[in-house]
């Protein structure tokens, strides 16, 4: 004889399979992964990569410090050219390395590097950031080691003390002797004064540290962009392949 099914059979057989299907979904691993602890340790994660870049930054840049400090000597261990007061050897702009006054040799005025021929940035003399006045609450000068004076001299010249004599290669007149508006009138370098002598220059790059905030702000944002990219990126791979999971069960 044939089976016959009754209404009740029926609701009861479509109950079990809503009831069937249910488990099925709940259990399916997308579920389990969209469950409120997983959303929280994916926000957490995705927190943790931001500070993880911006640490590595950091790192970086404190280690690019030490190396710096350790050849130089000296820190700062990079300025940059503001001023048109060294053209043609240094022009605005230029990232000057420089190191301890004394590193690779003592430090020669313009008189004593033409008695042995040594020139530096295209002419004789060391180049010098010093501190001007020694006032360290004003932007250092880099100009040329001309002479050094005596304290004799120094009275004659209407100095207070001995010191170094400096000039800017495309300034007419030696930096002893002006007034400057936040130093008053400049008086001979002391050894005091000195942070130390330039090495080398490398062009255009010194703007970077002329707008650091500027650089460290614009990185910030692109890590934050970056990382709002890459999160939008995985929630669409996730619906992807949750539209093709159900399709896949219809």
């Amino acid at each position: 004889m044939g089976k016959f099914y009754t209404g009740d059979n029926l609701v009861r057989y479509d109950i079990m399979s809503k009831a069937i299907n249910n488990a099925r979904n709940n259990a399916h691993p997308d579920n389990v992964q969209n469950t409120s602890i997983t959303r929280k340790l994916k926000s957490s994660g995705q927190k943790i990569n931001f500070i993880r870049d911006i640490l590595s930054i950091v790192i970086i840049v404190a280690m690019i410090g030490c190396v710096l400090f350790g050849v130089s000597g000296t820190w700062p261990a990079i300025v940059t050219i503001q001023s048109k007061s060294m053209v043609p050897n240094m022009n605005v702009g230029d990232l000057i390395f420089m190191v301890e006054e004394n590193r690779f040799g003592s430090l020669m005025t313009s008189e004593e590097a033409k008695a042995i021929g040594v020139k530096a940035f295209n002419d004789y003399g060391d180049v010098i950031i010093y501190q001007p006045n020694g006032y360290t609450n004003v932007t250092p000068f880099i100009h040329r080691l001309i002479t050094e004076i005596d304290e004799s001299t120094a009275i004659v010249s209407n100095f207070t003390h001995a010191g170094y004599i400096t000039k800017g290669d495309y300034n007419p007149t030696i930096d002893q002797g002006n007034t400057f508006s936040h130093t008053g009138v400049m008086q001979p370098i002391k050894k005091e004064w000195i942070l130390g002598k330039a090495l080398f220059a490398i062009p255009l790059i010194g703007y970077l540290p002329l707008h650091i905030w500027e650089f460290v702000i614009a990185t910030a944002i692109f890590l934050m962009i970056l990382e709002l990219y890459n999160h939008k990126k995985e929630k669409d791979r996730e619906t992807t392949k949750k539209l093709q999971k159900k399709g896949g069960r219809k």
